[in-house]
């Protein structure tokens, strides 16, 4: 087995055969078969074992890009089951790039923030408010509610603004560390809730608990994206510049600092390296992803309510992050879309079955301990496992490696008789 994963490494070839199969005989599986979760899951694998070959870093991209434009979304297309595999998906994209906006600033910077989800919040509201006609009370001239055309500009704006409240959250808490820090941030996010739940006096901005509804959908040159597989691609463009932007900034001057300041405060200080602005820096950038996607989130479900956004979720996509493993962008990617699909279709795909075998006779499970009443348990159980066997996330963090004449002296040595004397 030693021998044969060896040769295996060794030859891309084998690889690129072994690699080409696998994506042919699941995707082949999942056009054929309806609603086959085994073969979807099988399916997204396949670029788990496209990150482990040995390929150049330009050709994973360009399979992996493949992959997810191409042959994810015909593989989908082949039954009646097309809209809930993309659904699925797309939500994974949609915490993927959330996940990675959080692991600047808890994996890279070594801040932890609690309140992660307020500015999620932020963008969703920022464009759900003026996507519907709730910006006329206090806006005169019944403008609104703004086209879906206004969707592509509202999502760098709901990242511009979500960076702002990241500035406004990192301000207060720059000289508090550790639990301290998570506390105030979780204070952070739960206040962000309930002003959102609140705020419909004297003004109503929010609609309150009410929550908005007939939020416009995107459109773009008069077509509009009202389904999950149409949202799929807008989610996978904007999550593939973030992954580029995040791989570019871990390895930046700025990405180090992040490490220097995460590692020792101190010592990262007295090298000159300026904490207060490399600590907002994580905050601004890190909630401009979760923004952004927040946009995309409201544009999705056309309405938002306060309760999308509670602590739960917070804890949840730190849980992407810690299973993952901090740090490692890979790993991140990795947790966020195991949560997820964990969630949102494994889970409920096994209680369905439960709940069959229960009405069949063949086996009587209770409601209280069906897995879907259990999901905290069951993500508790994962982490504790995780924690103990692979302590650094399921793909930990690795620094990036010179090769050695980046790092040696270019210059030759001088030799003694080349010295002269004073």
């Amino acid at each position: 087995m030693g021998k044969l994963q060896t040769m295996l490494q060794a030859n891309k070839l084998a690889q690129g055969l072994l690699l080409a199969a696998f994506i042919l005989v699941t995707a082949g599986a999942v056009y054929l078969i309806d609603r086959s979760v085994t073969a979807f899951l099988l399916m997204l694998a396949s670029l788990l074992l496209l990150y482990y070959t040995s390929f150049t870093n330009g050709m994973k991209w360009s399979i992996a890009v493949f992959l997810l434009v191409i042959v994810i979304p015909f593989a989908t297309s082949g039954g009646t089951s097309r809209e809930s595999y993309m659904e699925v998906a797309t939500q994974c994209g949609i915490y993927v790039a959330m996940a990675l906006g959080l692991n600047i600033v808890v994996g890279f910077a070594g801040l932890l923030d609690m309140g992660f989800i307020a500015f999620f919040a932020v963008g969703a509201y920022t464009y759900g408010i003026f996507a519907t006609g709730q910006a006329n009370n206090f806006i005169s001239g019944e403008l609104f509610p703004l086209s879906g055309e206004s969707f592509w500009i509202f999502i760098l704006i709901g990242g511009f603004i979500a960076g702002i409240f990241g500035i406004l959250l990192g301000l207060p808490v720059l000289r508090v560390k550790g639990d301290y820090l998570a506390i105030v941030t979780l204070g952070f996010g739960e206040i962000i809730r309930i002003i959102f739940n609140n705020l419909e006096k004297p003004v109503n901005i929010t609609n309150g608990a009410m929550g908005l509804s007939s939020i416009q959908p995107p459109d773009l040159f008069g077509f509009q994206f009202t389904f999950p597989h149409q949202f799929y691609f807008i989610v996978i463009g904007i999550l593939l510049i973030v992954i580029f932007a995040v791989r570019r900034l871990e390895h930046s001057r700025l990405g180090r600092s992040w490490k220097a300041v995460r590692e020792n405060e101190i010592a990262a200080q007295s090298m000159g390296i300026p904490l207060i602005r490399t600590k907002l820096m994580a905050f601004a950038i890190g909630a401009s992803f979760s923004g952004m996607m927040g946009v995309v989130f409201a544009a999705k479900q056309t309405f938002i309510d306060p309760t999308s956004f509670t602590l739960i979720e917070s804890i949840t996509i730190l849980v992407m992050v810690v299973l993952g493993g901090m740090g490692s962008v890979p790993g991140v990617i990795l947790g966020a879309s195991l949560v997820t699909i964990l969630n949102l279709q494994v889970l409920t795909e096994f209680t369905s079955w439960l709940s069959q075998l229960s009405q069949q006779g063949i086996l009587e499970v209770p409601n209280a301990l069906s897995p879907s009443k259990m999901q905290r348990f069951i993500f508790g159980m994962i982490l504790i496992l995780v924690a103990i066997f692979r302590p650094n996330g399921l793909i930990a963090a690795r620094n990036r490696k010179l090769p050695k004449e980046a790092v040696q002296d270019p210059s030759p040595p001088v030799s003694k008789s080349e010295v002269q004397p004073d």
